[in-house]
């Protein structure tokens, strides 16, 4: 069967959506799974890669030489051609249209701190953000705090790690005495997988706020119309989506709000003039101002083919496939009880698939009600080959509430301690585990990996911690 041709198929309670699509995609671009006999549950962390797109990255790379983009030499230009490509590919796949940059970073926190340098915070500025926010997007309040603005988390719902509508509402509508007003949130968290609404794009920009949306664990299974949402700002990793290449993100940069962003350095690259003698220099005019350097020339060719890879399969059918994923594992696994009755595991977030993107964040617990340590968990799942991810996943705001950390208990921590060298420290303080389990499921998941990973959450029943 080939996957390129095949038909969509519906899902029931019983069966996943599109199964024999999903086979055969797992056995023509995906096989080393199965030759390996590995599960790999941790596509939040870090997508795969089909092998035709390694192929066709590499003909590329073996037929044609080329050259630093700064010039224009023939090898030169060819580059230049891949990568102004590769960048109209991007914006393209996100329907921005004429109405974006697309400003290639390092990774989606390179995005983030582009945004963070050069948002004018010290004129009177102000930065909201959701309590889920990835630290690539927390860390932007130390620019903020440096220059003297103010910033405020707004809470979200502890039962289902959802916005607080009233609040955020409240909130939006306060600081009119601020001129530069930052809110920032995730269109999908990347721990509890909360799909949050992304009409607030909207309704923040209404009030006056510029808005940055982290689109990086939304956009591999959901599709971004930037016609219809359009933020200022959205971070952007690309192996998250398709596994090859890593290391390149991008910003996608709403153009009303380039002047806005004051870079108060220059680089190779983005500068249109620069003299020693006279110590002053003009920044180019586009993209270019915010790529420091020589970008990533050899690799960005293949975003175009992974983008290619992606639109092949079909982005909505990738989505419903995910939540069909979603769905059967989230079910299966609150099936599981101990012998005493008690349930094996907590999932976090809501019950409905169609609120989440691939994630699932959980706790499991022994027979006594006892927590197990997450590194336990995926040491124990490492034996069986399985990948999954533990810990707090780079996001403290989540992991403060699923483990009923208070404000009193944090704040007491940081005004007794100076310094922390780890995280033990922390947890000695306060008495309590942090972390969690994440498991995420991608376009090459097959009903075995589930069914190899609810083998090994049952093994833990009727166990101590």
């Amino acid at each position: 069967m080939n996957w390129n041709t095949a038909t969509e198929e519906s899902s029931t309670t019983t069966t996943l959506f599109d199964d024999a699509f999903f086979e055969a995609l797992r056995k023509e671009e995906f096989s080393r799974l199965d030759e390996t006999g590995q599960t790999y549950l941790d596509y939040t962390g870090g997508n795969l890669y089909g092998v035709s797109q390694l192929q066709k990255h590499m003909e590329i790379m073996q037929r044609n030489v080329m050259g630093n983009p700064h010039s224009t030499n023939p090898s030169s230009q060819y580059a230049t051609k891949l990568v102004e490509g590769a960048r109209k590919r991007v914006l393209d796949f996100f329907n921005a249209g004429e109405d974006y940059y697309c400003i290639f970073t390092s990774n989606a926190s390179g995005a983030l701190q582009i945004v963070g340098e050069c948002y004018p915070f010290q004129d009177k500025g102000y930065f909201m953000l959701l309590a889920d926010n990835h630290n690539s997007v927390n860390g932007i309040r130390e620019y903020c705090r440096e220059r003297g603005g103010d910033f405020e988390y707004v809470r979200i719902k502890a039962e289902d790690l959802t916005i607080q509508p009233e609040e955020l509402e409240e909130s939006l509508t306060a600081h009119d005495d601020k001129k530069n007003k930052l809110f920032a949130f995730p269109a999908q968290s990347n721990v509890s997988g909360v799909k949050h609404d992304l009409n607030w794009v909207a309704k923040a920009k209404a009030k006056g706020w510029d808005v940055l949306l982290d689109a990086a664990a939304f956009v591999p299974t959901s599709k971004l119309d930037l016609k219809k949402i359009q933020p200022d700002f959205v971070s952007v990793s690309f192996y998250k989506i398709f596994g090859h290449p890593t290391g390149i993100g991008c910003l996608l940069l709403h153009k009303s709000k380039f002047e806005k962003l004051k870079k108060h350095w220059f680089a190779g690259g983005t500068v249109t003039v620069v003299s020693v003698v006279e110590p002053k220099h003009f920044l180019a005019n586009n993209h270019e101002r915010f790529e420091n350097g020589t970008v990533d020339y050899l690799n960005i060719p293949a975003i175009s083919i992974g983008l290619d890879f992606i639109e092949n399969i079909g982005i909505d059918r990738i989505n419903k496939r995910i939540s069909s994923l979603t769905s059967f594992l989230i079910h299966q696994l609150n099936e599981l009880h101990h012998s005493n009755g008690k349930p094996l595991l907590k999932i976090f977030g809501p019950g409905e698939s169609a609120q989440r993107g691939a994630s699932i964040v959980l706790n499991f617990f022994d027979e006594d009600g006892k927590k197990f340590d997450y590194e336990f968990i995926e040491a124990e799942a490492n034996k069986h080959l399985i990948s999954i991810r533990s810990g707090c996943f780079c996001n403290p705001g989540i992991d403060e509430i699923n483990n009923c950390l208070t404000n009193e208990e944090i704040s007491r921590f940081f005004t007794s301690n100076p310094q922390v060298t780890s995280t033990k420290e922390f947890l000695d303080f306060v008495g309590k585990m942090r972390g969690a389990t994440r498991v995420s499921v991608g376009m090459s998941t097959v009903k075995r990996d589930l069914e190899k990973f609810l083998d090994f959450a049952k093994s833990l029943i009727d166990t101590k911690a």
